[in-house]
């Protein structure tokens, strides 16, 4: 159907496109989407915000856009002042002007810090928002990029320091560097003005693995040991599947040995420790968090000496988890409701502490204060967040143990919107088999029973979990009267693996009758009605809106469908969509394939003399490298052919992220409240 929308320089794809955006620009364009992009630029481009800084060396580091600078730029500060909005923050790197000398759009996607040469990085940059990095090596002393320094060609890629003039570059160069899914595979020792091609091997994986990495830990450089006491230690990660890898220690005599892991599991490494979060019942419990010894530390009895820090209760999952050089901390979902936790790993036997939290926090991210695990101390930041409550930071003086551990308020972020006479709910649906569904509602001050507007937005993939976070834009969305939903339902990871593994492959259906059920509870409450209901959701997500259209679409009032995966015959013919068969099932297996048409979006479009679906708006990006695009077109095309009229755009950068200038990003935004101002807001009953 319609195959030469998979075609970017087909003539009738561009033709295709540029009619269908002219048209949806033609419609949403209106003069509440001027002010809504207007207000949305202005959020992102706010000076008065939170600050997360990092540490390298001397210097605390900030990467942000501003009116003058909608690409961004990075900033620094000497290390000993607070890094708030008004301290004498000195730009390094003009994002903009990079952008304008090289006539390309480059995106930020952070620095990969030198833990022998703190100041020297390697700056990470995407092309147009793909998934294409290039690594450009940067002195943040000079303030300028190092002349004859490391510069790799775009492509899918990672890094890590092996020395001060040496780096294990991963990059999908070649079709023989890359995974079949297009990752990187291979791990070359690459110097300074070595093309990538040329350097030698140090680490490959097999075709039909997703991606190969690499970790390095020098316990001299970390001041854990003394020279010639100790030798750093090369760690190689195998990726199996999303989800699944194997992990190789270097031997002395250069050989790899495979660590004594479960390959499903999610890890974090340092020297002395592994830490990781099985996701079966292979070894521990699923959803339990386990601390092991790291060969060559660990005795022949390795396995006796691991330690289960946390197993599961009802409704319970680890959020986050981290080593830092002498603790281990993790981050508790508790019914939705975080509670932090800290491990001290130089004493034998030692207690688990758990943190106070302030009062009515929904989310809590943790990171250390050091942008390297070798460098500086144990200070951890803590972000505390909700729905309704700006984000503040705090510290956690893990280092100083003179000191009790409590948390140290440092920054709070500015109110984006005013908050009062809003509330934030935690709810269940009851979904067809009975499951207990937990979703979050957040109401505007004032609404009418059986008539909120409301945002429902949902994933249920990939072990992912969302989180409620604090964002001006839902709240222009709540000052003008709408209500937002979060939907935990199942395929995501918000209340641990099993709640992941029971949508998968063959039980994908359970996530979309979570998700539908959770409209339904909405109704069934008096909040709404169908008609006042848009379901949104991007890439997996944007799956879940096409089965909502296909599916329920009496359930629903409009669709907002982003970079989504549409056809399930077809996802892996593109190189990215192999890593996705573990999750999905295999379309070239007829027993997969029959289960994948039952719901696959495309397929099950119906001519509208059949069937009047919801409005959709659907919406891509011409360079997005993860999800094809033509996914996007190819479902539009065949709406229109069967007789409905969706309306399309494809955003011409931006990636699967959407991700670009403030200008862009905010229109983007401002696009999709536009088409939901003409339909839940502006309602009509099916």
């Amino acid at each position: 159907m319609n195959l030469y929308l998979e075609h970017a320089d087909d003539p009738l794809t561009l033709q295709f496109v540029a009619e269908r955006d002219a048209q949806s620009e033609q419609v949403l364009m209106t003069p509440e989407f001027e002010a809504d992009s207007a207000a949305i630029k202005a959020l992102i481009e706010r000076e008065d915000r939170l600050i997360q800084a990092v540490r390298r060396g001397k210097w605390l580091f900030d990467f942000h856009r501003s009116p003058n600078h909608p690409l961004g730029m990075w900033f620094r500060l000497p290390a000993d002042l607070t890094p708030l909005p008004s301290a004498p923050w000195e730009p390094i790197f003009d994002l903009d002007a990079f952008c304008a000398a090289e006539n390309k759009l480059w995106l930020w996607r952070g620095a990969i810090t030198c833990p022998w040469e703190p100041t020297r990085v390697l700056l990470c940059l995407s092309d147009g928002g793909s998934d294409l990095g290039r690594l450009l090596e940067f002195d943040c002393e000079a303030k300028s990029i190092v002349e004859g320094g490391f510069d790799t060609p775009p492509a899918r890629c990672h890094a890590t320091w092996l020395s001060r003039d040496e780096i294990a570059y991963f990059g999908s160069i070649d079709r023989l560097s890359s995974t079949r899914s297009g990752w990187p595979r291979v791990g070359r020792r690459l110097k300074r003005g070595q093309l990538p091609s040329k350097a030698p091997l140090l680490y490959a994986t097999a075709d039909t693995d997703v991606y190969g990495s690499c970790l390095v830990f020098d316990p001299v450089l970390a001041g854990i040991a003394k020279k010639g006491m100790a030798k750093p230690i090369r760690l190689f990660i195998t990726g199996h599947q999303i989800g699944s890898s194997s992990v190789f220690v270097k031997e002395q005599d250069f050989s790899l040995r495979r660590i004594d892991l479960p390959k499903d599991i999610d890890v974090q490494l340092s020297y002395f420790y592994c830490l990781w979060l099985a996701k079966t019942d292979e070894r521990i419990p699923a959803g339990s968090l386990a601390i092991q010894p790291l060969p060559p530390q660990a005795t022949d009895a390795g396995a006796e000496a691991m330690r289960v820090l946390f197993v599961p209760g009802e409704r319970q999952s680890v959020a986050q988890f981290l080593l830092m050089r002498e603790w281990c901390v993790f981050v508790v979902s508790d019914n939705l409701r975080p509670r932090l936790f800290v491990f001290d790993l130089t004493k034998t036997d030692a207690a688990i502490q758990e943190i106070a939290l302030p009062a009515d926090v929904q989310t809590v991210t943790v990171w250390p204060l050091y942008s390297d695990l070798h460098l500086g101390d144990d200070t951890l930041q803590v972000y505390g967040e909700g729905f309704l409550q700006p984000p503040s930071c705090y510290r956690l003086d893990l280092a100083d143990r003179s000191k009790p551990l409590e948390l140290v308020h440092t920054a709070s972020s500015p109110a984006y919107f005013d908050t009062d006479g809003m509330t934030s709910e935690l709810l269940e649906a009851t979904s067809e088999d009975g499951t207990r569904v937990p979703y979050r509602l957040v109401l505007p001050k004032t609404w009418a029973e059986g008539e909120l507007p409301v945002l429902m937005y949902g994933y249920g993939g990939f072990d992912f979990s969302v989180r409620p976070q604090y964002s001006g834009v839902i709240g222009r969305w709540l000052e003008q009267g709408g209500a937002y939903v979060q939907a935990y339902i199942r395929g995501g990871g918000e209340l641990g693996p099993n709640w992941h593994r029971a949508a998968k492959a063959h039980g994908r259906h359970r996530a979309f009758a979570d998700f539908v059920a959770v409209a339904r509870d909405l109704v069934a409450r008096s909040y709404t009605k169908p008609s006042r209901i848009a379901c949104n959701g991007g890439s997996n997500g944007g799956l879940l809106t096409g089965v909502m259209l296909t599916r329920y679409p009496r359930d629903f009032g409009a669709v907002w469908c982003q970079v989504p995966v549409l056809d399930m015959t077809r996802f892996h013919v593109f190189p990215a969509g192999q890593a996705w068969i573990d999750e999905y099932g295999n379309p070239d297996d007829q027993t997969d394939r029959d289960y994948l048409l039952s719901y696959s979006p495309l397929q099950n479009l119906k001519p509208a003399s059949e069937i009047s679906y919801p409005p959709i708006y659907i919406e891509s990006s011409s360079n997005d490298d993860r999800v094809h695009p033509s996914h996007a077109r190819r479902f539009a095309a065949r709406m229109e052919d069967l007789g409905h009229h969706p309306l399309f755009h494809e955003f011409h950068s931006g990636g699967h992220g959407g991700d670009g200038a403030s200008t862009q990003l905010a229109a983007r935004i401002a696009l999709g409240y536009s088409f939901l101002r003409e339909t839940i807001v502006k309602p009509r009953d099916i």
